[in-house]
């Protein structure tokens, strides 16, 4: 007897998705269940507290700003006084500006660069051991106060620097931005190398944890096809983690600008603005209003406030002019990979 047999699959029968009840809590894109609503709501009210106290601050600074240079009979802006408690009163920032981005300059030009080396070296070179010891050292040096580096640098930093100050003015101090008169090196470039070694280790973490994160993958295709260790780094590291570096050379940058008690132990303070860096005296916003503070009238103090305004503002145009570079990188950041 011929079976025949009906091997003719049939379909299976289209299963559409059915949309969530009206009651269900994945339903719509709103947030229904109770722990969601309070996480919502604690993560706005949390962003908007941040808004409202840079308003209050930024109100605060201006207020007591424009009291202040109200009063003041010299251009706040271009003076090299600071007697606001004469008369009349007479009072500038144009050296605390100078000092403040001088220092913050040269401390940036010598962190960077050894921080991302460190790091590099750590997450691609190092054997693990010691590449977590190296870590731990840097971790060390980040926990250690302001108070503790100002007393190293000027006990320990200051007086061995004159060798260096000796070879930078025989063999540049015919720029005059490295002519040394000799004296003590309570100067600018001392206190952007003791800045550079306090900010060295915020940057060399968030750059080490940066060039963790760039995929095995992109790393090993650059290997088989025959790079060398530099090449992959410089191909697949480096742009992965520019952006980062950037962020992490931001924060540093912002310690550097606002250090205060480190860089008036260190630095001895004059009114005055000389075109070589070795020469003792200058100033920075925040060492100026450490060491005037508290004995400051009501005038003094308004005026100190004053320049308190214009570091905020120095460092508001930091910040932003990074967020705007590192969205203008963020396509070859490896964020998007």
């Amino acid at each position: 007897m011929d079976i025949t047999t009906d091997t003719t699959q049939k379909p299976a029968p289209s299963r559409t998705p059915q949309p969530p009840a009206a009651g269900s809590k994945r339903a719509g894109r709103g947030v229904s269940r109770p722990g969601d609503r309070i996480f919502v709501g604690l993560s706005r009210g949390s962003g908007i507290l941040v808004l409202v106290i840079m308003a209050a601050i930024a109100a605060f600074l201006t207020y007591r700003a424009v009291l202040a240079i109200g009063e003041d009979e010299a251009n706040f802006f271009t003076s090299f006084e600071w007697n606001p408690t004469g008369s009349p009163p007479e009072f500038g920032i144009a050296v605390l500006a100078y000092g403040t981005v001088v220092s913050s300059i040269i401390a940036m030009a010598i962190a960077v660069p050894i921080s991302v080396g460190i790091a590099l070296f750590i997450t691609h070179y190092a054997p693990r051991k010691l590449g977590g010891l190296i870590g731990y050292v840097i971790d060390l040096l980040a926990a250690v106060p302001s108070i503790v580096y100002g007393l190293w640098g000027a006990l320990v930093l200051v007086p061995h620097l004159n060798g260096l100050y000796g070879w930078l003015d025989e063999y540049l101090g015919w720029t005059g931005i490295f002519e040394w008169n000799g004296g003590a090196g309570r100067s600018l470039l001392t206190v952007g190398i003791l800045l550079a070694i306090m900010i060295l280790p915020i940057i060399t973490n968030v750059s080490r944890e940066v060039f963790r994160q760039v995929p095995r993958m992109h790393e090993e295709a650059a290997l088989a096809l025959g790079a060398t260790r530099w090449e992959v780094i410089r191909m697949s590291v480096l742009p992965f983690g520019r952006s980062g570096v950037i962020s992490a050379s931001m924060l540093g940058l912002g310690r550097a600008l606002g250090e205060t008690m480190a860089v008036a132990m260190v630095l001895s303070p004059t009114f005055d603005i000389t075109p070589s860096l070795l020469d003792p005296g200058g100033g920075t916003f925040a060492q100026n209003i450490a060491s005037k503070f508290n004995e400051a009238t009501q005038m003094g103090r308004d005026a100190l406030i004053a320049s308190g305004l214009v570091l905020f503002v120095i460092t508001l145009l930091v910040n932003g002019g990074a967020r705007m570079i590192i969205a203008r990188r963020e396509e070859y950041s490896g964020a998007n990979a």
